[in-house]
């Protein structure tokens, strides 16, 4: 999947609008024998109840990663936020945050451990703790 990334960030080059390089990784997995959706909505529970509220995942890789995409000049604690909580609100247990805007694409995978309710880095550390107190 990273590198499905890196050849759309090759292609189109670094500082576009974040809808571009959506279209050039829809483009890149529809060429490709990859299951994904984009753009999977879903609604959060509160209390078992499903709210009207709807969110909308940038994509969604063989069912399980959640990609979410960014063109931003760096990523940043807001944009981590919004990929933890929509992995912890659907329970798909991994998730991409890319950001395309730099000559450097930054790349961050993360796994979300439902059972502990905390996010582990690519290489098993704990991020955070999610448990609400």
């Amino acid at each position: 999947m990273v590198g499905v990334l890196y050849d759309v960030h090759k292609e189109l080059g670094p500082g576009l609008n974040e809808y571009v390089y959506q279209e050039g990784l829809e483009f890149e997995l529809k060429n490709q024998p990859i299951p994904f959706e984009r753009e999977r909505e879903f609604h959060p529970l509160y209390r078992g109840v499903e709210l009207a509220a709807t969110y909308r995942l940038d994509f969604v890789y063989m069912n399980c990663v959640i990609i979410e995409c960014k063109a931003v000049n760096r990523i940043n604690s807001e944009h981590r936020a919004q990929l933890f909580n929509y992995m912890r609100l659907t329970k798909l247990r991994a998730g991409i945050l890319v950001n395309f805007a730099p000559s450097f694409m930054e790349i961050e995978r993360y796994f979300y451990d439902a059972d502990n309710n905390e996010i582990l880095t690519f290489d098993g550390k704990m991020f955070t703790n999610l448990n609400r107190e």
